[in-house]
């Protein structure tokens, strides 16, 4: 299989997309004085905003026995990880055209080098998460170890994800606007900053139909509620098989367009 091989690339040449997944970070905010920070800056100042706005402002009260910041962090860090990796990832091919037109370098490493470069940012978070709840006196338990389940079943949706977005995006510009588009009423449609308990049972299918829902609750489980994945029998093989699809789906359509790339960049 397709996406198969790819992985097989991604494995076999791992230190390349660590040293450009680096570069692309420091790249981005090549000749400002505080560099690299500012990719730590501005999600935490959202995440600031939001919760002075939300506990301080709208006076949010605390969700069961839990204090609002830290029910917001353990759903609003997934989410970070997946709207930066897609709303990058998209426009990877575009940005590198120049390796692109290089014959040797595999072009299907081009979105994970922008995933990787989020996910070395989403585990700066994931660290401050934790550090968060322990300041707020929630212990560090077994169930904190499932948050590398829901870690890795979040990457792969999202390579697989980016690989149909990216190669889709070099033929159809729009589709840049449309993911951003998606981005924002996903962000308010996931239950981030509104429970989920507040959904009529009538609307309970529409919402788990979003796969970003598995994991903003599975963060939730392993950080707040203390459930363990294999417990949510019914969703789970739902986000997997949407994982899967998107991986083959993804893979086999980037392969297809790639001999195409360097006539329209």
């Amino acid at each position: 299989m397709t996406f198969l091989r790819y992985f097989k690339d991604i494995y076999k040449d791992r230190r390349t997309v660590f040293e450009l997944s680096k570069k692309d970070i420091s790249s981005r905010y090549l000749g400002s004085t505080l560099g690299a920070f500012w990719a730590f800056a501005h999600p935490l100042l959202l995440i600031i905003t939001y919760w002075f706005v939300f506990q301080i402002g709208f006076r949010s009260f605390p969700i069961g026995e839990f204090p609002f910041i830290l029910w917001l962090l353990a759903g609003i860090v997934p989410w970070f990880f997946f709207s930066e990796s897609v709303s990058s990832a998209t426009s990877a091919i575009e940005q590198n055209s120049f390796l692109v037109k290089k014959i040797v370098f595999k072009v299907h490493l081009l979105p994970v080098v922008k995933v990787v470069s989020a996910f070395f940012i989403h585990i700066v978070f994931l660290s401050i998460t934790l550090l968060v709840f322990i300041f707020y006196g929630v212990g560090v338990d077994l169930y904190l170890l499932q948050v590398v389940y829901y870690t890795g079943a979040l990457f792969l949706l999202v390579i697989g994800l980016t690989w149909l977005s990216s190669a889709l995006n070099v033929f159809l510009k729009d589709v840049g606007q449309v993911i951003a588009i998606i981005l924002q009423f996903g962000f308010w449609l996931t239950p981030i900053f509104w429970s989920y308990s507040m959904v009529p049972s009538k609307y309970d299918l529409i919402f788990k139909l979003n796969p970003i829902f598995y994991i903003v609750q599975g963060y939730r489980d392993s950080f707040i509620n203390k459930v363990w994945f294999w417990e949510h029998y019914k969703i789970t093989p739902y986000y997997w098989l949407i994982t899967i699809i998107l991986l083959l789906v993804g893979a086999r359509l980037f392969k297809k367009l790639t001999p195409h790339f360097s006539d329209v960049l």
